[in-house]
């Protein structure tokens, strides 16, 4: 259960795609090589589906102002972050 809603403020210096009518799948395939293209074999830490209301990774709400699993991959170094149509989808990556 998430405890805090995502907000634009809460995401630092975010690279913005805009893809209409893009799905997961296909949304995470463009972030992995925005990504990409900033560091050689980032790593996922954390996503957000704000079209299911969904996020991955699943940790107990531990920050009263932004979401648990944004604060799960920053305080693990998340350096990049991709927002697909405003906040419709959020991926954050480490650099490899």
């Amino acid at each position: 259960m998430e405890c805090v809603p995502l907000e634009q403020r809460h995401l630092e210096d975010p690279v913005r795609l805009e893809i209409p009518g893009v799905e997961f799948n296909d949304a995470l395939d463009a972030a992995k090589t925005r990504a990409g293209k900033i560091a050689p074999e980032p790593m996922l830490l954390a996503w957000y589906d704000g079209k299911r209301g969904v996020f991955s990774r699943k940790v107990i709400c531990c920050d009263e102002d932004r979401p648990s699993w944004l604060v799960y991959a920053q305080s693990r170094g998340a350096d990049i972050t991709v927002a697909i149509n405003g906040l419709e989808y959020v991926f954050l990556f480490k650099r490899g």
